[in-house]
């Protein structure tokens, strides 16, 4: 396999992470009094804000700073946690699960998830333009205000699209047939046999056996992870699509198509651990709960910590404005707040989106001096992390990095040789490793104390 190939598996842009959810204040002990401020570089999904919600004191408030490289993920991040928000009044705790499964990992989805999309896509469209005349954020948790005006534009844009039917919709499916094609090349015809091994050689053996085969398998094949109900998977997840630029003769064209994850799978965020032993029980040798079984568990959980937290963003007054409309309000007005009304407000938690070049600007900002109580990096963007970060970073902050441990087109030898590299780019940022718990997936620092 080529160089500029090698990682061709994993794609070329992160709709989800190569590693369980971590709540990245766990390590912070004693907890510092006062907002508790985390930063996450590349994560590329929602599992480490919602887990790092749920392990928050009553007492406790939280500020997660969000930075990717992409506005095509910020979007899907926006979506997936306007979803995780939604009142349990608004979207009841089965459905939000399905909902938000089948928008996270799922190629094709359900008629009704589709609906569901475009009604969201209109909402968080609405709340973007509503920021940009009025410099405000429109839901107490969700914030992109420190976006560039052209970035937000560009959600604006990507919402409209979601939400908007094409008038000559892709075909999702010969879309991520032709990834598989290119990535297997001559294996294709024997594709189910490297699908096998990928499972049982790579990531069974790196502890993931709650992956059954035949969910794995149809994954690879179709893209669909998650099936939670008898039903038609036919509309392509409009979020999962996103555009490639490549140069050919000197030219440079734009391709719309699936670029993400085509190998180490959307089971790893949500559906590889979990401290309920009942679901991680055995039947000659054979795992009797799958990868979704845990994953619908994880989020219900997590969903109900959320609603534990929060409560509606509107007083009551606003609540029955959902019923009884002003006339004297525009349209536009009634149905933004009638919008809001279906969200919670997580008290004292908010989420900050960062401009997508904001990494090397932080540490010229006083407001970001000494700010960050745990920073998080994906193994796409640790080549990004220099000494600068630690002017950010509070005393006794931790970095944890995300490892190549799931990314499958690696050698064990690259795996090891990438934790080595992140270890000297560590060490070089002014960190020393840290003595938590095993964790072969991410690698956790903290800041090398002067003298």
């Amino acid at each position: 396999m080529s160089t500029g190939r090698i990682l061709e598996g994993a794609g070329c842009v992160t709709w989800w992470g190569f590693g369980p959810a971590r709540d990245l204040l766990e390590t912070c002990v004693p907890r510092p009094q006062g907002e508790l401020n985390v930063l996450l570089v590349g994560s590329g999904d929602p599992r480490h804000i919602l887990k790092t919600i749920s392990g928050l004191k009553d007492t406790e408030s939280l500020r997660v700073w969000v930075m990717e490289n992409s506005m095509d993920v910020v979007a899907r991040q926006l979506l997936l946690l306007y979803v995780s928000l939604r009142d349990p009044g608004s979207m009841g705790l089965q459905e939000k699960t399905e909902v938000f499964l089948e928008l996270f990992g799922n190629s094709q989805v359900r008629s009704q998830t589709d609906t569901t999309l475009k009604q969201v896509a209109a909402r968080l469209s609405a709340g973007v333009t509503d920021s940009l005349d009025t410099d405000t954020q429109t839901h107490p948790c969700l914030d992109t205000t420190l976006l560039k005006f052209k970035e937000q534009d560009e959600l604006a844009r990507i919402f409209t699209r979601w939400g908007r039917p094409a008038s000559a919709p892709p075909c999702m499916s010969k879309l991520w047939d032709a990834r598989v094609r290119q990535h297997l090349g001559t294996r294709y015809d024997a594709r189910s046999g490297c699908f096998d091994w990928d499972l049982a050689m790579k990531l069974h053996d790196r502890g993931c056996a709650i992956i059954h085969k035949q969910q794995y398998g149809r994954w690879r094949e179709s893209g669909v992870a998650f099936e939670m109900r008898e039903g038609l998977y036919s509309v392509a997840n409009q979020t999962l699509l996103s555009t490639r630029v490549f140069s050919r003769r000197g030219d440079r064209m734009g391709v719309r198509g699936y670029w993400g994850d085509i190998v180490s799978s959307p089971y790893l965020s949500f559906g590889v651990e979990t401290e309920d032993e009942e679901l991680l029980k055995t039947q000659n040798n054979q795992h009797v709960k799958t990868a979704q079984d845990v994953s619908v568990a994880n989020m219900q959980k997590l969903f109900k910590s959320l609603s534990t937290r929060g409560h509606s963003h509107t007083s009551p007054a606003g609540e029955g404005s959902r019923t009884l409309p002003d006339e004297s309000h525009a349209g536009e007005e009634q149905d933004l707040t009638s919008h809001q009304t279906e969200l919670m407000n997580l008290r004292g938690v908010r989420v900050t989106f960062l401009s997508l070049d904001s990494l090397a600007k932080l540490s010229t900002k006083g407001r970001f001096c000494r700010l960050f109580n745990a920073v998080y990096c994906s193994a796409s963007m640790v080549h990004h992390l220099d000494s600068t970060l630690r002017q950010t970073m509070a005393p006794d902050a931790t970095l944890i990095v995300e490892l190549a441990r799931y990314l499958l087109d690696l050698s064990k030898e690259q795996e090891a040789s990438f934790a080595t590299k992140v270890s000297e780019i560590a060490k070089e940022a002014g960190f020393v490793a840290a003595h938590t718990r095993d964790d072969t997936a991410y690698a956790v620092f903290t800041l090398q104390q002067d003298g």
